[in-house]
């Protein structure tokens, strides 16, 4: 008896090549999983680091030069503020040279 024929071999190296695809697509589905995951949550952190920064810069001038800036083009040019313009529309609006400035940050939906 040739020990390539027999009974069942067939059958277990079939199951075992069967088990191997479906792990590897099994590792890849929770690979890709990860991915979506992980970048739908660095998109909601970038928001929350974009309204930290405009606010750090913002008190930050009223604490330097002694008044808010009256746009967000001079937090830009004298502060470094810099963010995805395609992404995020950041309204900044002044209120006062001693109030701070009403600023709002929406994200623009891009698919």
């Amino acid at each position: 008896m040739n020990r390539f024929n027999r009974p069942g071999l067939r059958k277990r190296i079939v199951e075992s090549v069967n088990f191997s695809v479906v792990f590897f697509i099994g590792i890849i589905a929770l690979f890709l999983f990860g991915i979506t995951f992980i970048s739908s949550t660095s998109k909601k952190d970038q928001k929350q680091i974009l309204t930290d920064a405009v606010s750090k810069d913002v008190i930050h001038c009223y604490a330097v030069e002694g008044y808010y800036p009256l746009s967000l083009k001079y937090i830009e040019d004298h502060y470094g503020l810099t963010y995805d313009k395609e992404w995020y529309i950041v309204d900044y609006v002044p209120v006062g040279d001693n109030i701070m400035p009403s600023v709002t940050i929406v994200e623009i939906n891009r698919k």
